[in-house]
Parts: structure tokens; sequence; C-alpha cells
């Protein structure tokens, strides 16, 4: 007789897979622009990312979140931030790998894509210290609207060394980025902002507030506040050259949806110093570089979340038997895990192809990014709920459970879709770009590429152009406009860039409308097998 205390037929611990050569969808997305696979520091991350030591750090870091400190014992004024050692491992690891502002001083090939793929890679270790990693990368950009910010702030930004001392940037091994932009009554609507900049001498006092002011731990942030000719942008530093810290009242830390490792605030400014960083009136302007970036950084984070999701997934369904054998050979589990195969393959195909634009000087270039990043943004990161629920479902109440990762995951999959403008502040944006001839141009030419080779994908680009014949009043429809576009562009990429079988079922499934809408309701048709064998 079976011992009844006896732990069976559970799934073993993912450890020990690297992440990066165990990804041949990662692969076939980054091999179009840059030859990677032998690239020393990917396969670093990949096997740290998929270690023991690397997930033991997971559940530490969110079980034990930070904490506010706003005086110290005797009653001054410091408005600290206390995070676990876990965070600050994980803040180590990704520093050092470079994925926070490297590829802007980087003379190597494809910087911007290898980062991409490595901050792919990483995410799917723990989401949450992906904040202050995504802000810092995201502020070189605008801080080039000034020379001499620019040459005072990028180098640290850039270090590859986690230094988190409360000390003058010029004193520091590196330092990080935050950023402060929406307020209580204006949220998306920045121009709505009531905070005050006043010159004084060569900088601004800044007063007022921020409703979320992200990752109020690190050195510097670019706030948005009126100065005299308008909404202007400023770098605010937390410690000031002569040592002394800035005025920088952090008032709580948001509890929030998501993870519980990393700190959201709310802030006040009470005479607060900053730097105007271009002109004044100009800040949606200048600060656009750095929303634009982080935008980048929502569609690499949700994919790698559809990732971590489609390989906990997977992996417990090839470990677990019910009713007569594994989970992963029944035809039903077989249909949603080459469901959720597909979906990511998808999401990941376009995050790289939006890194490698990135590494372009190439107007054209220029201006696929100005129309596909919405577009990826607005889909890319609003599927990823329902992929992430779907992947859950397939551990059942193995997976309801803090221990197993999902839950995290699930809370955290709704958040890209939301920072950085939401779903229809994206959609809209599609439309401003659309209004820009070489925007259309430029996406046409992308979907061009292989046309004639799907009849299914050309009628899909038709409908998308016989849409577009009334831009003017096109607001109502722009988010049914906008997943139809971003469906076409994936489409194009896995027909250009994957397996034959997974480009046709993404297209018969998601363009040709042979799919029953929810995961799992691919054609019985559908060579689950060869499509399986691309996940792990």
């Amino acid at each position: 007789m079976a011992d009844p205390f006896a732990v069976t037929n559970q799934a073993p611990p993912l450890r020990g897979v690297n992440f990066f050569t165990q990804d041949p969808a990662l692969g076939d997305a980054l091999r179009p622009y840059a030859d990677l696979a032998g690239d020393p520091g990917l396969h670093r991350i990949g096997e740290l990312a998929g270690s023991e030591e690397a997930l033991s750090h997971v559940l530490p870091a969110n079980q034990n979140p930070p904490v506010l400190r706003s005086h110290d014992r005797y009653g001054n004024r410091i408005d600290e931030v206390d995070f676990h050692p876990s965070w600050h491992w994980l803040m180590e690891q990704a520093v050092g790998f470079g994925l926070q502002a490297a590829p802007w001083t980087s003379e190597r090939p494809s910087p911007h894509l290898t980062r991409a793929a490595g901050f792919f890679l990483w995410s799917q270790v723990e989401p949450g210290h992906g904040c202050p990693i995504s802000m810092t990368y995201a502020a070189v950009p605008a801080l080039k609207a000034d020379e001499q910010l620019a040459k005072e702030w990028i180098p640290q930004l850039a270090s590859t060394q986690y230094d988190v001392r409360r000390l003058p940037a010029a004193e520091k091994f590196g330092v990080l980025a935050g950023m402060g932009m929406t307020e209580k009554q204006g949220g998306s609507d920045v121009r709505a902002n009531l905070t005050t900049a006043t010159p004084a001498g060569d900088v601004y006092q800044l007063n007022g507030h921020k409703w979320f002011c992200s990752a109020p731990q690190v050195d510097l942030f670019l706030v948005l506040a009126q100065a005299p000719d308008g909404l202007s942008c400023f770098v605010v530093p937390r410690v000031l050259a002569d040592g002394n810290r800035n005025p920088f009242a952090l008032q709580r830390l948001k509890d929030k949806l998501g993870n519980r490792s990393n700190a959201s605030s709310e802030v006040e400014f009470h005479g607060t110093i900053g730097y105007r960083l271009g002109d004044e009136g100009a800040g949606v302007r200048t600060i656009i570089e750095m929303v634009a970036a982080t935008r980048l950084d929502c569609v690499l984070g949700s994919a790698a979340l559809q990732r971590r999701a489609l390989v906990e997934a997977t992996w417990h369904t090839r470990h677990r038997s019910a009713f007569g054998g594994l989970l992963a050979d029944k035809p039903a589990m077989q249909n949603v895990l080459s469901d959720l195969a597909v979906e990511s393959e998808a999401a990941t195909a376009l995050a790289m192809r939006l890194a490698a634009a990135v590494d372009s000087s190439d107007p054209k270039e220029a201006a696929f990014r100005r129309i596909a990043l919405p577009l990826a943004k607005f889909w890319v990161c609003k599927r990823t709920p329902f992929m992430v629920a779907e992947a859950l479902e397939c551990l059942g109440g193995n997976g309801y459970v803090e221990e197993s990762g999902l839950p995290l995951l699930y809370r955290e999959s709704p958040l890209n879709s939301i920072w950085e403008g939401s779903g229809n502040v994206n959609a809209l944006d599609v439309l401003r770009a659309l209004r820009r001839p070489e925007s259309l141009e430029a996406w046409l030419l992308e979907i061009g590429s292989v046309q004639g080779a799907d009849a299914r994908l050309d009628a899909a680009v038709n409908d998308v152009l016989q849409a577009l014949a009334d831009i003017e009043n096109a607001e109502a429809g722009a988010r049914r406009l906008a997943a139809r576009m971003a469906l076409c562009l994936q489409a194009s990429l896995l027909i250009r860039h994957s397996t034959p079988e997974v480009a046709d079922v993404f297209v018969a499934s998601r363009l040709a409308n042979d799919w029953g809408g929810v995961f799992g309701t691919l054609p019985r048709t559908t060579p689950f097998e060869s499509i399986l064998a691309r996940t792990i």
C-alpha cells in the first residue's frame, strides 16, 4: 500500500535552466538584427536567471516590502526607504549586467538590442526591481536635452556599480534615476499639473506634490512643474553638491496591486532645488524621450511576464500526471500550451524588433518606432493579464499559492498596460502618429516585406487601410485599429523569422478568426508538438 504521506506527482523545482539558451523564440527574434547567440553576457544572465540562487531571492524581496523612514531617532527628516537584502541582491545583479543605462555609453554593436534581451531575461526572475532599472535607462535620452546636465549625470547613470549610499553624485560609484510626473488632479493629463517652479538664480525652487513618484530611493528624478513660461522639466537630485539633502518629503509608500518589492510614493516639494532640463514650456517635449524609453521597457517587461508564465505552465504540465498520463500529453492541454506559446513568441518578436530600432540612426527606423511603440505598448501589455491567468490555471491549485510565483506574475500583469499611458492613451497616440505620413509609411514598409506571403495577412492589412480612410473621426475605434495594426506587425515578424508552424497558427487564430477567443481554442489541425518543442 502506498504511503499516504509520501510526496509524489509534484513537479520538481524549476532550477538549473538557462533562460537564454533554452528560449528558441528569443534566439529567432534576435537573429535578424545581431549575432548574439554566443554573447557571454546574455549567457551569464540566462544562467543566473534560471538558478536556484536567483529564485531564492524572489519571495523574500516581496514578503518583506520596503519601509518608509521619514525621520531618524532624533526627529530629523530623512525620507529614506529601507529594503530587504534580497532586493539589493537583485538590484546589484541588474546594475552589474548594465541593464540600467550602460547601452547609452557602450561602443559595442547593437547595445540596446543586447540590453533589451538581458532585461527580458532578468525580468523573468522578479519584476519589481525592474522599475528603477527602467527609469534609469529612460532618463538618459531626456538628459541629452542639456549638454552640461548630460555630462554631469550620464556617466554615473551608466556605471555598472550599485551604490546605495546617500551622497552627492560626484562621490558615488554609480547612481539611479526616477520620475515624478503625475499629480492627484491630473494623472495622464500632466498639463493640469499645479507644482510650481520659481527661478532662483541658476536653479529653480519647486513647490507642490507628485501623486506617483517612481523609485523614491534613487539619486535623481525628472520632474514636471509649472515654470513662468509653462510646464517644464527639471532634474531634481536627492542630495545637493554640497552634501545637503534636497527637500524631498515622502508622504507615504503606495499600497499597490502587483509586486511588493518595489517602492512607489507620494512626495511633496517644499523649496526643492531643480535644474531646468530643456526650455521653459517644453516639459512634455523634453520628458517624452523618457516616456518613450519606459514604454519600450513596458513591452519588454510584459513579454518577459508572458515568457515566465509559459515556462512555469510548461514545466508543471510536463511533470504532473492526471487521468492516466502527463498533463502535457493531453490534447486539450497541448492546445492551451501551444496557444500560450504562440502569444509569447509574438510578444517577444515585436519587443526585440523595437529594441533593434533604437540602435539605428536611420530616420525610417525612427518613424517606425514612433508608430510601433504605442502599438506594441497597447497590445502586448493588454494581452499579458489574460495570458498569465491562463498559465496559472495550468497549475491549478498549485499555481494559486504564493510559493509557486504565479500570483506575483498575475498581480504584476496589468501594470505595464497602465504605466506610461493606459490603453486609451496609447491607442490615441497611434492616431496621432498616423497623422504623420512617415509613420504610416514605416508601418506599411514593415508589413510590405511579406506582402503576398499570406493572403490572410494581406486581407487584414487592407482592412486597416480601409479603416484609416476616415482617420479624423477614428477616436471611438482607436483601440480596434491599434489592436489590428499590432497583430499585423506581429504576424509579419513571425512569417519572416519564426517557424512556418508558429506563423501559420498565429495568422489563422489572430487574423483569420479561426479561434474561439480564449486560449486553447486553436484549430484541431494545429501541429502542437512542433510548437511546444520551442518552449522549455
